[in-house]
């Protein structure tokens, strides 16, 4: 026999109610044979498509289902998808109750429920059902209408539920319960609160409650659950409902009348909308062509490369396929109209060409609005035609960027283009593909907040009320790293000291006994940082949708790991603060500039680069970053998508002997003559994946598709994948090098050493055109790039001061602030700046637009009793205007 699980796996205002995790309750689903579990949680399926996949893995059949707020008293009620049309109501009606009710308070019409309950069946709730509750405050007829209701609703598919968990309201209404479902003809069901893995963690459990209420355990009028809401056995289960055994036998029926799997479904985007009725694909030729023509005629990447592309004879013809191929001396430009082809053939044979029209518009039209765009990121910076759409702005061609490091034919996945938009406006273009493709299809993706060990450490002490001095201590002795949290079990091991200070104290010992049950569960729902899905139908159908009560803006209630195996597409806006640095220095400037056309062989730029005062240039201004530039003495943008590669753990060991190669004082090593040409730009040292993936192409014979799946097995470092590889590629560089066998895998094993921290070019060469932009504008334009990297830290004091410091060293006044003076940002006031009015700590942006808004309308402050006068107390009180600095002369 098996039984439900109501597991609450998420919850969308605080913690979870359930102390286990998706895989551990598929453990003991397996371990107890129980083919059939229900993970719900109120008004969320947020743990469906994890459970789902988890469980068909191992062998488990998954019910998906949510526990759902019901009518506006809040009743329970559980519902469980039969099959995909199920699904879809299911999705729907949490959806639309989300969408279109109150965020804070999510519930289910009974109008909503009677009109989209097919496939589902209703179990009915439990002690917080609607038939419970209403038996246990004596009313009996509104009981029995609530369950007409539901019976009338779903026929056979409706279950009278039962549990003993030895609660007093269980046992008041259970005798009344079962007369109701036997005189309807209602079946009984046997069900399981289930919130933890045992009994032994009812304690940790009880922690996690007061942590999401943010009570103490000490308290006695909150919220509890009993030792008895553990998960139980199949032989307790029917050990426990031994009277009622059909109620047990009724839980292998629902198990059976459940078969809906969820399965990934192939892309599914929207329709673009073309000109004139042309298809897609034809859409995405014209403007890859126009585009093409336009980058040619108006954009060649300025750089230390020679004219035309290695191995492009100026004899060649102009291979164009737009109608009017030129012939003015430029026959390089055939290796751009071939590549354009080539990848327009793959991207077409994928089905990719309306991803590429998608991203091209958004990206167009955020250009159209003034709105600061990133040059690329990622590996996207290697395709031509995202070039020529003006989704990227860096030209492949001239920096040796791969297409197939981008998208690979021989292993099929969707492309994934990552921009970066100016953080203060990102939300109009998020805005505009919604207007665009339907508010019903785009959203933005959930993602979880967790408790992490030195999170879960300060939470269980502070319900526990443990001194604070205590806690903190504790949890300051384990390791802090973002990229790569360390996980409380981890510091037990690796810290002899760690352990003696949790022995100190029985308390300390209990802290970390309920922190290590606790640490990894989902602490709160919150949105991706960037992932947006556009739908081709109202998302509803695809994914049950949940709104964050701060905004209007519908959020997929599946992670980004699950999202797109529903068939939805991930489009990412990311916000980054230097494009609209690198846009408001040229604001500033009095010229009219195109970043786009600035040159890259810039001296002063260079200068600034080598003698490290970087301060403020994206992706240079760590001390450790502005050291290495003093040593690598970068006179070339090579050198910066280099070092940008090379600061990093493990691979900035190369950065002496990259010095050393440039300075002469030590000879490259290009493992062969072939590998001269793809590693002579950075002296022998293999720095990107693109060289690896050149090295198994012209050394061995591979493709660069072959070679891209060559890169990844290194980079696995799986040993069956690497045997094969090993076999391919010593018997491809015999075959088409005549390299001997103990050569070629002596040469394999040097690749697969660099492979395992090769940096991807594409992104290397993306971020460094961006340093690039930000140390020309300070090397050229040093006032109105300080300017607007101080106003874009504003409320940041450690960074002004930093910048303040940078100022002095560059002998540059810094005028203290004044109302008749300052602007609301900070501003060049002849050779030197004027400090922000905003920047003044504790007065606030608007409060200090408003009094240079009336400067500007009635002339300057003639005094303090004028300044009073004159000033908006609406937007402005009594403790701004006091504060040190506002009324200065």
């Amino acid at each position: 026999m098996n039984h439900f699980i109501h597991l609450h796996v998420h919850s969308a205002y605080s913690l979870a109610e359930g102390a286990i995790k998706v895989k551990d309750l598929v453990k003991l689903c397996v371990a107890n044979k129980m083919p059939a579990a229900a993970v719900t949680d109120t008004n969320n399926t947020f743990g469906a498509m994890e459970f789902a996949l988890e469980a068909a893995k191992a062998g488990v059949q998954p019910i998906i289902g949510a526990q759902a707020l019901y009518t506006d008293e809040e009743y329970q009620l559980v519902l469980l998808a039969q099959n995909e049309h199920g699904y879809r109501n299911l999705s729907r009606l949490l959806s639309d109750a989300y969408m279109d009710g109150d965020a804070q308070k999510v519930v289910i019409s009974k109008e909503d429920l009677k009109a989209h309950n097919e496939g589902l069946i209703c179990l009915s709730g439990g002690p917080e059902g609607p038939i419970d509750q209403n038996l246990l405050h004596k009313q009996n007829d509104k009981a029995q209408e609530h369950f007409l209701h539901l019976k009338e609703c779903f026929g056979d598919r409706f279950y009278t539920e039962i549990q003993r968990h030895g609660l007093a309201e269980e046992a008041q209404v259970e005798e009344a319960l079962i007369d109701l479902a036997y005189a309807h003809d209602v079946p009984l069901v046997a069900t399981n609160d289930c919130y933890f893995a045992d009994r032994a963690a009812h304690e940790a459990h009880d922690a996690l409650l007061c942590i999401s209420e943010g009570r103490y355990v000490t308290e006695d009028d909150r919220r509890k659950v009993t030792p008895e809401h553990y998960f139980k056995s199949s032989e307790e289960m029917m050990a426990l409902f031994e009277d009622l055994p059909e109620a047990i036998a009724n839980t292998s029926v629902i198990a059976q009348r459940c078969s809906y799997l969820l399965e990934p479904v192939k892309p599914l985007l929207p329709p673009f909308d073309t000109e004139g009725g042309r298809s897609e694909v034809e859409e995405l030729k014209a403007q890859a062509k126009e585009g093409l023509r336009w980058r040619l005629d108006n954009f060649v990447m300025p750089s230390c490369h020679s004219d035309r592309p290695e191995g492009v004879e100026e004899s060649e013809a102009v291979s164009d396929p737009s109608a009017n191929a030129r012939d003015d001396g430029n026959m390089w430009e055939k290796v751009y109209w071939d590549r354009l082809k080539f990848e327009l053939d793959i991207i077409i044979d994928m089905g990719f060409p309306g991803y590429f029209l998608i991203c091209s518009d958004f990206i167009k039209w955020a250009k159209e609005q003034n709105i600061p765009v990133g040059p690329g990121r990622g590996s996207g910076a290697g395709s031509v035609v995202a070039w020529a759409l003006k989704i990227t702005d860096l030209d492949p061609i001239a920096l040796g960027l791969l297409f197939e490091r981008f998208l690979n034919p021989e292993r099929v996945s969707m492309p994934d283009f990552d921009v970066d938009f100016c953080q203060d406006r990102r939300e109009e273009v998020i805005r505009y593909v919604q207007d665009k493709y339907g508010h019903d299809k785009v959203a933005q993706i959930i993602t979880f907040g967790k408790l992490q060990a030195r999170a879960v450490v300060r939470d269980v002490g502070r319900v526990l009320q443990m001194p604070y001095g205590q806690v903190d201590r504790i949890a300051k002795m384990i390791p802090n790293n973002p990229a790569n949290p360390t996980t409380l079990q981890e510091a037990l091991d690796d810290d002899p000291d760690f352990r003696l200070e949790i022995k100190k104290e029985e308390t300390s010992e209990k802290l970390i006994e309920i922190a290590l049950q606790l640490e990894g569960l989902y602490r709160h729902a919150s949105t991706h940082a960037a992932g947006l899905v556009i739908g081709d139908r109202p998302l509803h159908e695809l994914v049950p949708l949940y709104r964050d009560p701060r905004s209007d803006m519908p959020v997929t209630q599946f992670n980004m790991k699950f999202v797109e195996l529903t068939g939805l597409v991930k489009f990412d806006f990311l916000g980054l603060k230097t494009m609209t640095v690198v846009q408001r220095t040229v604001d500033l400037i009095d010229e009219d500039i195109d970043i786009l056309q600035v040159p890259l062989d810039d001296p002063k730029a260079y200068e600034l680069m080598a003698k490290g005062d970087t301060v403020g240039v994206f992706q240079l201004e760590s001390t450790g970053m502005r050291d290495a530039l003093r040593k690598v003495k970068p006179n070339r943008f090579e050198d910066i998508i280099a070092l940008v590669s090379l600061y990093r753990p493990g691979p900035m060991d190369n950065i002496p002997k990259y010095v050393a190669i440039k300075d002469g004082r030590e000879d490259p090593d290009y493992m062969h003559p072939i590998l001269q040409p793809f590693l002579e730009e950075t002296y022998g040292i293999m720095i990107y994946q693109e060289q690896v993936m050149q090295a198994a192409q012209e050394l061995a014979g591979y493709t660069l598709g072959g070679a891209d799946l060559l890169r990844r097995a290194m980079g696995k470092k799986i040993q069956a994948e690497m045997d094969a590889q090993r076999e391919m590629f010593v018997k491809g560089a015999n075959d088409n090098n005549e390299v001997p066998e103990k050569q070629a895998s002596e040469i394999f094993d040097q690749i697969a050493k660099f492979a395992g921290y090769g940096f991807n070019k594409s992104h290397a060469a993306a971020y460094a055109l961006i340093a690039y932009w930000t140390a020309w504008l300070k090397a050229n334009y040093p006032l109105e790039f300080m300017a607007a990297s101080m106003t874009l830290d504003l409320g940041n004091t450690d960074k002004l001061s930093i910048f303040k410091q940078d100022l002095d060293r560059m002998k540059v006044e810094l005028r203290q602030p004044c109302v008749n003076h300052s602007n609301v940002d900070f501003k060049v006031e002849g050779e030197g700046l004027r400090y922000a009015l905003a920047a003044l700590k504790g007065v606030g942006e608007a409060a200090m637009e408003s009094v240079v808004a009336e400067r500007g309308e009635n002339g300057v402050y003639k005094s303090v009793e004028d300044f009073a006068s004159r000033i908006d107390y609406k937007s402005m009180n009594k403790r701004q205007i006091e504060r040190p600095g506002v009324l200065k002369p």
